[in-house]
């Protein structure tokens, strides 16, 4: 897996983008596991908050949403440094700051069930990720019936499952 993710962040980092499918549960209901994303190479200053960044730390790829931006202290420098402040939408607490040489871009689509996902979350899905954040069985719940209705709609399109 580790060699995959370095993989990947070589494809982001001289081509400028790579398409991935996400296997995690950290950004439910913005992103289900299985979802495709297409990531595009971004320079730290130019990601918002808001947007979801895509960051290598040990060895592991992250998709979280970009909470903040700010200066901090870097260990290695004397000087402050831009940083990404991240979460997933479905966690309660935020990840350590993500520097310019963890980062590798941003998402710029979802893919889900053959259709394209906004990525900005509306209210609904704020609502719903809240939810999720207090429960583990509320997400195990809500993950059973996104499959449901993949499956349901791989059936209707009678595409093979």
């Amino acid at each position: 897996m580790e060699l995959a993710c370095g993989l990947a962040g070589e494809v982001v980092r001289n081509f400028g983008e790579v398409r991935l499918r996400v296997l995690g549960t950290s950004m439910v209901p913005s992103v289900l596991p299985g979802d495709m994303v297409l990531i595009q190479r971004a320079a730290l200053q130019e990601i918002l908050p808001g947007e979801i960044a895509v960051f290598l730390r040990e060895g592991r790829l992250f998709v979280h949403r970009v909470v903040e931006r700010k200066k901090m202290f870097v260990a290695e420098s004397v000087d402050e440094e831009l940083c990404l402040i991240t979460r997933g939408d479905r966690q309660r607490d935020c990840d350590s700051p993500v520097n310019s040489s963890e980062l590798l871009g941003r998402v710029i689509c979802i893919e889900r069930n053959q259709r394209e996902i906004k990525v900005s979350p509306n209210k609904m899905i704020r609502l719903t990720a809240r939810l999720l954040q207090t429960s583990d069985r509320a997400t195990s719940l809500y993950l059973r019936l996104a499959t449901f209705s993949r499956i349901t709609f791989l059936r209707r399109s009678k595409c093979p499952v």
